[in-house]
């Protein structure tokens, strides 16, 4: 399964919400730092994530794109 920080944003508003945080309104903020922080996990998550293979002839560590 691919990575969205679409669907990453929207989960994490959903737990925001049922922690208490107000989430709609004129100055609730929830939405872009549910963004930002989706946005950051995805791309830290593709630029590190690796993947060992232990053995035949393709044995190594290659990095997940």
């Amino acid at each position: 399964m691919a990575l969205s920080s679409g669907a990453l944003e929207g989960l994490i508003i959903q737990k925001l919400q049922a922690a208490g945080f107000k989430t709609s309104g004129e100055h609730a903020q929830v939405g872009v730092i549910a963004k930002a922080i989706a946005e950051a996990m995805v791309e830290h998550f593709t630029s590190a994530a690796e993947v060992p293979v232990t053995g035949g002839s393709s044995a190594g560590s290659y990095q997940i794109k």
